[in-house]
């Protein structure tokens, strides 16, 4: 497990909006919670660890975009959200705002 989270830390990158778009456009991203580490939801989807992952969504700390924040970040494509690739997913955290 820690050899998957070493590689997937790897692959945790910064991204403009604009760049995420065709991601979203094909229903693959999920938004993480600020208050989550991207990379233990990856480490968890990763390994198909579904009492983790349903617990989030649950609490609705992990959730496909809502049409709001669709609409939001469309207005400004130069917002800027970690991103990490688990396939078939892209899982994004939006930057906070300076």
């Amino acid at each position: 497990m820690e050899d998957l989270r070493t590689e997937l830390a790897e692959s945790l990158d910064r991204a403009e909006w604009e760049w995420l778009i065709p991601h979203a456009m094909r229903d693959a991203l999920v938004v993480v919670a600020p208050q989550l580490d991207i990379l233990d939801v990856g480490v968890a989807i990763a390994n198909d660890n579904v009492s983790a992952v349903q617990h989030w969504i649950g609490e609705a700390l992990i959730a496909k975009p809502s049409t709001n924040q669709l609409s939001d970040w469309n207005s400004d494509r130069a917002r800027q959200f970690n991103t990490l690739i688990v396939q078939p997913y892209v899982l994004v955290q939006e930057l906070s705002v300076a």
